[in-house]
């Protein structure tokens, strides 16, 4: 064969096996919200893509879609939630989501632009906490826990505002959609705001939060998917990529302390 008609079958074969390796790759879709859950799926993506899975990132706003979307076989897989939250969509709308993995815990802050300190709040303060359950909960167990009220039960994981024993300065409790919390900073004394939502809106966890969870917080974030899903190779895969020392090494090195590592 003259080189001329070596070097064209050569590019064809070429782009032969690239074509095939395109078509091997088995694609997973994941629903995540902007940060840092996106942001993380991100990192991983190429690792991903030398493991045979692209990675098709959904981004979502909001915390009902992403596990909608899920149930309804729309999306592969989901990145955005703790178990406590996970729990309650299933009994409330009877699905069978199932965690399979925990990647990262947000730790959840007060913030206010009117006081420096929680001892500040002056009495009938107005204080916006997240209107779904397992979120509401935990902006109130963040007050007791900073002694600013305490609860008829101090571990009720789904308490509301109806659950206060003690109140001694009266705050009053104003129930938002968690995405909506930052907006509503300038007009109630204090917000309590989940991390996600607060990085987005430009605020530092470390710096600005008046309170904040510890590292120990039961409220990891984790990969959930439909239960039937639970083995699926392609989430394996991306566990493993997630669960990485070069995802913990990001994670310290762009969040500084905002997130932490839960695995």
């Amino acid at each position: 064969m003259s080189l001329k008609k070596f070097v064209p079958v050569l590019a064809l074969s070429v782009s032969a096996l690239l074509a095939s390796a395109a078509q091997a790759a088995e694609t997973l879709s994941i629903a995540a919200t902007p940060v840092p859950h996106a942001e993380l799926l991100e990192f991983v993506k190429p690792a991903l893509a030398k493991e045979g899975v692209n990675l098709d990132i959904k981004v979502f706003t909001d915390y009902v879609q992403p596990n909608q979307q899920v149930a309804d076989g729309h999306i592969d897989a989901n990145f955005f939630q703790h178990k406590p939250y996970l729990d309650t969509f299933n009994k409330e709308h009877k699905t069978d989501l199932v965690s399979v993995a925990v990647v990262h815990v947000e730790p959840f802050g007060a913030y206010s632009t009117k006081i420096k300190k929680l001892d500040e709040l002056k009495e009938g303060a107005l204080v916006a906490i997240p209107n779904d359950p397992s979120n509401g909960a935990r902006a109130l167990l963040l007050l007791q826990q900073a002694g600013v009220l305490t609860l008829k039960d101090p571990s009720n994981i789904l308490a509301t505002s109806r659950d206060v024993d003690q109140n001694p300065k009266k705050l009053k409790f104003k129930e938002l959609e968690a995405a909506t919390l930052p907006r509503v900073l300038a007009d109630v004394d204090i917000a309590l705001i989940n991390t996600n939502y607060a990085l987005e809106a430009g605020l530092n966890p470390t710096k600005d939060a008046l309170a904040i969870e510890g590292a120990d917080s039961p409220y990891a974030n984790l990969i959930a998917v439909a239960a039937k899903s639970k083995d699926d190779p392609r989430v394996a895969k991306l566990i493993k990529a997630l669960h990485s020392e070069e995802v913990k090494a990001f994670i310290a090195d762009k969040y500084k302390g905002s997130i932490v590592p839960a695995f």
